[in-house]
């Protein structure tokens, strides 16, 4: 009887590791933004946040959810991507209504006039409505054509998971570049280690598809490198103290 009662326990406490976790999993990603978009509504400013974020993060996610038509993976992972995907929407929304408030001299440009080079740079959040929705069914069709070709669902999967994961690289760039980390939260950085490091053991032990995995590694790779490059370049300064360094700070997923 006492065992009975034991082992209930137990696979309730399993369970609810389990639940947490797959909470953890599916609203953790977007944590690190809602700070990003208080800071930008608080202060009607939206340079210290890169568009190009929201840009990675949707064609990853949209990516990952055509993906998992071809290979099953955890439902938590699928609800993360549509969440992430809601949220990026947001912040676009937030960032472009704040562009046009402050720059109301600004010629308007649209996703419909097809000028490469404002790409990304349009005055309507309706516009990247437009090209994300462009690139769904474009992407879908294609996924619909070559579904039964497991090298293409293979690949369809890897190019999801490893587009998120080098999100982390401009910042090491950048930080290369400036020969210094000053200006960037190291409370972020952990964040972010943390949390790829927890995600990453989450597809290990879910036996999620191997391409979820190794690019949790090398995001994990990506933070470590840059937490290195804060003991680096605090403990062998290339610039003198005195300088300051401009530079954006990249957000990603966890």
């Amino acid at each position: 009887m006492e065992d009975e009662v034991t082992d209930q326990i137990m696979y309730v406490l399993n369970q609810l590791v389990l639940w947490v976790a797959a909470g953890a999993m599916v609203f953790g990603g977007v944590v690190p933004y809602i700070p990003q978009y208080r800071d930008i509504r608080r202060t009607q400013n939206a340079e210290g946040f890169s568009t190009y974020v929201c840009l990675v993060l949707l064609v990853a996610n949209i990516l990952r959810i055509l993906f998992r038509f071809g290979r099953y993976f955890e439902t938590p992972l699928l609800w993360q991507s549509i969440i992430m995907i809601a949220t990026m929407l947001i912040m676009l929304n937030l960032c472009t209504n704040v562009r046009m408030a402050t720059e109301l001299n600004t010629k308007r440009r649209s996703f419909t006039d097809f000028d490469w080079s404002h790409f990304w740079s349009w005055s309507r959040f309706v516009d990247y409505l437009q090209c994300v929705l462009a690139f769904t069914l474009l992407a879908a069709y294609i996924t619909y054509l070559f579904l039964d070709s497991s090298v293409f669902v293979e690949t369809l999967g890897f190019l999801a998971v490893f587009t998120e994961a080098m999100l982390g690289t401009p910042q090491l760039y950048c930080n290369y570049q400036n020969k210094s980390t000053q200006g960037m939260s190291i409370k972020m950085v952990l964040m972010w280690t943390s949390g790829d490091t927890f995600k990453t053991v989450y597809f290990l032990l879910t036996q999620a598809p191997v391409q979820f995995w190794t690019c949790g590694l090398l995001q994990v790779a990506v933070d470590i490198a840059i937490l290195f490059q804060v003991y680096y370049y605090s403990r062998y300064p290339q610039k003198p103290a005195s300088h300051t360094v401009s530079h954006t700070t990249s957000a990603k997923a966890l």
